[in-house]
């Protein structure tokens, strides 16, 4: 039987490429490394990896509230140091699969034959898979970035298609989903460079305890004020909390980094409680 098996949320500030030099830009990266290692030890053979676009693929002409991708990809387009512009291993069955579940479980995906995605997508699918490339992806582009955005709620009910829709599937595919984005971050205004420690541990606090309740009753108002434009992105959150309804989650590493714009979470949620050998990424990686 096919299943979720994890869930991950990470950020994908371009600064952490751009500035790598910058103090404690090693620890930051090192967490997307321990994600990989984690999607290893759990044996997954595919990922889904939800991400916003930034007026990068769509233009303010067309903004799909939920895009999947049927064929090809590679990423990210954005070019960022360290991180390569090449293909990325797809699951065509698999996001065809979830693409015409959708149609009967009142979800109406737009559809990319093939795509180069932005660094939502590319970061984590260069940084956080194999690079053996045994883990194939299904991108998954959803209104968080820019307005209308897709509302909460209907994020998190996304993600408990996803869940039904992959446990329909033939076959024994052990699938991670990712949450990329988020978490404090002003873009394009004039708090850029703005982070709020305070929001992000609410959220992070929130996935610890597998309450989502607490996030779906956040208005985007709250959200703007509180955690900047940015922070919309934990719709993605919601979706993989949505597939994983009421699993624990582990902070990983938090880095309100001076190097980025970007409060910089990782977190693992927990199919069915943490592996065995999970516990050597040391907690000292959270910061105040």
């Amino acid at each position: 039987m096919s299943a979720i098996v994890g869930g991950f949320t990470m950020p994908h500030d371009p600064l952490v490429f751009i500035n790598p030099g910058k103090k404690d830009a090693a620890a930051v990266l090192d967490a997307y490394a321990e994600i990989r290692r984690r999607v290893t030890e759990l044996r997954a053979s595919s990922a889904i990896i939800i991400g916003a676009d930034h007026y990068i693929l769509f233009s303010p002409k067309c903004l799909p509230p939920l895009l999947i991708c049927l064929g090809e990809i590679n990423g990210p387009v954005d070019q960022l140091p360290g991180v390569p512009n090449k293909p990325i291993p797809h699951n065509p069955g698999l996001a065809r699969h979830i693409f015409e579940y959708s149609q009967n479980a009142g979800f109406d995906l737009a559809v990319s034959k093939g795509l180069g995605v932005d660094h939502a997508i590319g970061v984590p699918a260069q940084l956080c898979l194999p690079e053996d490339g045994s883990v194939k992806t299904v991108p998954v582009y959803m209104a968080s970035g820019v307005e209308p955005y897709i509302r909460l709620e209907r994020a998190y009910r996304f993600g408990g298609m996803l869940k039904a829709a992959v446990e329909a599937m033939e076959g024994d595919e052990r699938v991670v989903i990712f949450g990329s984005g988020g978490i404090s971050h002003w873009v394009g205004t004039g708090e850029m460079g703005k982070i709020a420690p305070d929001f992000d541990h609410f959220v992070l606090d929130a996935i610890e305890a597998g309450d989502a309740e607490s996030l779906l009753t956040l208005t985007d108002r709250e959200i703007m004020l509180r955690g900047g434009n940015g922070a919309m992105e934990i719709r993605h959150y919601l979706a993989v909390m949505g597939a994983l309804p009421g699993a624990l989650g582990e902070v990983l590493a938090y880095h309100p980094w001076e190097g980025g714009v970007t409060g910089l979470g990782f977190t693992q949620i927990h199919a069915a409680g943490p592996v065995a050998g999970q516990g050597a990424f040391q907690p000292s990686t959270v910061e105040a």
